[in-house]
Order: structure tokens, then sequence, then C-alpha cells
């Protein structure tokens, strides 16, 4: 099977494509990168090019050995990945170690991996630990209202939170344990790699201020799901703000709300992180 008659890759391209459609990712903006599962990869296998030479990955990642990921490109616009995804998106193979990749295929106009992919990949082998390896996709773009409000709320995990929950009952129950926050720092280092990855343990979203949020989820629709709840709820925080002009909001959703929102029979079981309920 070619690598584009395939599911996974289809709706790898539909899910960068309703980004673009979205406005999360101006000119050549945000990432995308999926852990594909053995079985996905012997489907195409004959598709790929399995002799290229390996190269650094600028970090190690152990449990991702031997490991396929499909990536959008360093340089490419998320605009053109639905219409030619051979160009601007590529399908990389980790090595034995987790310390080198090599492109096996895709970016046939030439090109790299997304220069965030150390953060990708350090990032997926925590995730993929901690679900047990349920979570395969990460996702990084820059919607426009949580920058805004990086812009004005206090860059804790708590505060930001809640100004989230806060607006709409989908929230919590989308992303109970909550967001997590890391302060500007200079993109695609090591630095901010692993401030992400302290934070993506507890959390399934990180905020990075002045720039954009780092999702992670099982698949691609909830991945893309989990940032744009996120986003909406940015919005309407910014609606309200606009129209109470600095006022003390006068209808939220309250942490007694929470409590039975938590406790109801439609939502039995449902994790609301009770850090943020105290």
């Amino acid at each position: 099977m070619k690598v584009m008659d395939s599911a996974f890759a289809r709706g790898f391209a539909k899910m960068a494509d309703d980004g673009w459609q979205l406005r999360f990712h101006e000119r050549n903006g945000g990432n995308l990168s999926y852990r594909i599962p053995a079985e996905e990869i012997e489907a195409v296998r004959e598709d790929l090019n399995l002799t290229g030479d390996f190269l650094p990955i600028g970090t190690e990642v152990p449990g991702l050995a031997g490991e396929f990921f499909m990536v959008t490109g360093s340089g490419k616009y998320f605009s053109n990945v639905l219409a030619a995804p051979e160009e601007n998106c590529c399908i990389i193979e980790v090595d034995e170690k987790g310390e080198r990749y090599r492109v096996v295929w895709g970016l046939t106009k030439g090109g790299r991996p997304t220069s965030e992919l150390p953060t990708h990949l350090m990032n997926h082998e925590v995730k993929k630990q901690a679900s047990g390896g349920r979570s395969r996709v990460i996702y990084h773009c820059h919607p426009v209202n949580v920058i805004a409000l990086s812009c004005v709320l206090p860059l804790t995990d708590r505060d930001f939170t809640l100004a989230l929950w806060q607006n709409m009952t989908e929230c919590p129950v989308v992303y109970g344990e909550g967001v997590g926050v890391v302060p500007w720092m200079v993109c695609g280092g090591r630095d901010i790699a692993l401030a992400t990855v302290e934070k993506i343990k507890s959390y399934n979203v990180v905020v990075w201020a002045q720039h954009g949020i780092f999702c992670a989820g099982a698949d691609f629709d909830e991945t893309f799901g989990l940032a744009h709840t996120v986003e909406k709820s940015a919005e309407i925080y910014v609606k309200v703000a606009s129209m109470t002009a600095g006022e003390t909001r006068r209808q939220v959703i309250t942490r007694e709300n929470f409590i039975e929102l938590k406790n109801s029979e439609e939502f039995k079981g449902l994790y609301i992180n009770p850090e943020f309920l105290k």
C-alpha cells in the first residue's frame, strides 16, 4: 500500500488542514507528529526507503527505539499539507538506541522534519509510558485567544486552568486534569523541551506563553478536539472580558459547580484535578 492510501496518512493530512482552516497556523507556524503503530507501518512498508543514513535527533529517547513517526516538515506550511503531503511531511524511523533518526518517506522537494522534533519525541516518550502506549499524537499550534490570555493571566497552572474551566462546562469534562503553563522560552531548544516534558507528565495540554499550545492525545480527533476546546474557552474569556471592561465577572462555573459535576450521575467517575478545587 502507498503511504497516502493509508487511513493514518489521510487522517494526518486532514488534521493539519483542520488546524489551518481554524487559523491555528500562520505561515509555517506549528507542527504535528504521529507515532505509527507497527501494523500500520507494515501495511505501507513497500513505499518506504529504509536505506538512508541516520542523523542525530539532538536528544536521547530510548523509549522510542525502533518506532516510526509521521511528522510535518521544518518551514513547511500547514496550508499546503492536504494538497501535497509528500512534499510537506515525512515519515521518520528512530534507530535502535533512540539517538538518531532517518527519513524513510516524504519531503520529496527537500527539507527536514520539524525543528521541534526533539521536543515532540521527548514528549512522545513520556506520554507513551504514562498512557500505557495509548497516546500517539503530539500537536503544537498557535491559537489566537490562548496566546492573548498568556499576555494577561498569571502564568500558573492554577490560574490558567480556572480561567478556562469557568467559562464552559465541556472544559473540565474534556481536560479534567487542567492545563500546564510554561513561561516564554526560546522555541526549538532543549530547555523548552525539558520544561514541557515536566508539565506533560501531569497534563495533556501545555500552554507556551506568547507562543501557543502543545497537546497530546490518543488519535487525531481526540487531540485536535482538545486543542479546539481549549481555544474556544479562551475565546469566550476574551469576549467576556471585552464586555465587562475589566469589571468582576458576574457568572462563572464555581468550585461548588465543579464538585456537583464530578459527583453527578451523568458524569460518574469524571476526574477533575482536586488541586484546582481547593
